[in-house]
C-alpha cells in the first residue's frame, strides 16, 4: 500500500497546490517497480530474509545505497510494462536527469528558482505542486540527495550490462545476478562492484565452464 501526497500548502493567501502526477493507472507501473517489487519492498524483505548484518542493513542506509536499487528496479521492469506505463517511466527518468543539473545549479547560482520551476513544469511536464516540492527539496530539504540517485542507478545499470553480457556469464540469468546484488545488503557502489568482480563473476564463470 502506498500513501501518496495529493496536495501541498500554497503560499499565504493562495490555494493549496494539488498533485496529479501519480493519480492515474499508467503511473502505477513505475511507482510499484520502485517502491514495491522489484524495488524497495523486495530490497528490504531480502535484508530480513537473508539475515543481513546490522552494519549492512541499518548503518549503511543512505540515498546512494538504497535509492540506486529503486531506480535500477525501474529500469529492469521497464521492458515488460504496457506502452503507457513505459511512457510514464520515461517521464520519471527525464525528471531524474533534470535533477542532476537543477540541484547543483540552484546551489551554485547558475540557475534561478523561476527557471527551475519553468523547466520542471513545461519540459518535464510535472504538476505545479510537484515542481514546487522538487525545488524546495533541492534548496532546503535535501540538497544533493536527488542527483545521488541517478548517479548510483547509472553505475548499477552499467555494472549489470557489463557483467550479464560477458561471454562467460551468459549462462547466468538476470535473476541470479539480481539475487546476488540483493544478498550483499546495502553496500557502497565501490564495495558492490568489488563483490561482483571477486565473487559473482568467478562463480558464474565456473558454472558456465561446467
Amino acid at each position: 500500500m502506498f500513501k501518496l501526497p495529493l496536495q501541498i500548502p500554497g503560499a499565504p493567501g493562495e490555494p493549496d497546490k494539488k498533485y496529479d502526477d501519480f493519480t492515474f493507472e499508467a503511473a502505477s507501473w513505475t511507482l510499484t517497480a520502485h517502491e514495491g517489487r522489484p524495488g524497495h519492498e523486495l530490497q528490504f524483505s531480502s535484508l530480513v530474509e537473508r539475515g543481513a548484518s546490522l552494519a549492512r542493513a541499518v548503518f549503511a542506509f543512505n540515498s546512494v545505497n538504497v535509492e540506486g536499487w529503486g531506480l535500477y528496479a525501474e529500469a529492469e521492469l521497464y521492458p515488460y510494462e504496457p506502452l503507457d506505463g513505459q511512457l510514464i517511466a520515461l517521464q520519471h527518468r527525464l525528471l531524474r536527469n533534470a535533477r542532476a543539473f537543477l540541484d547543483p545549479g540552484l546551489q551554485l547560482g547558475t540557475i534561478t528558482r523561476d527557471e527551475a520551476y519553468r523547466l520542471l513544469r513545461d519540459d518535464v511536464v510535472e504538476s505545479d505542486a510537484m515542481a514546487t516540492q522538487e525545488v524546495q527539496r533541492y534548496m532546503f530539504w535535501a540538497p544533493g540527495q536527488a542527483p545521488s540517485l541517478l548517479s548510483t542507478a547509472t553505475r548499477a545499470c552499467s555494472r549489470s550490462v557489463r557483467t550479464r553480457s560477458a561471454r562467460w556469464v551468459r549462462a547466468s540469468t538476470a535473476s541470479n545476478f539480481n539475487d546476488f546484488i540483493l544478498s550483499q545488503g546495502l553496500l557502497t557502489p565501490t564495495l558492490l562492484s568489488k563483490a561482483v568482480n571477486e565473487e559473482f563473476i568467478p562463480a558464474a564463470s565456473q558454472a558456465s565452464a561446467n
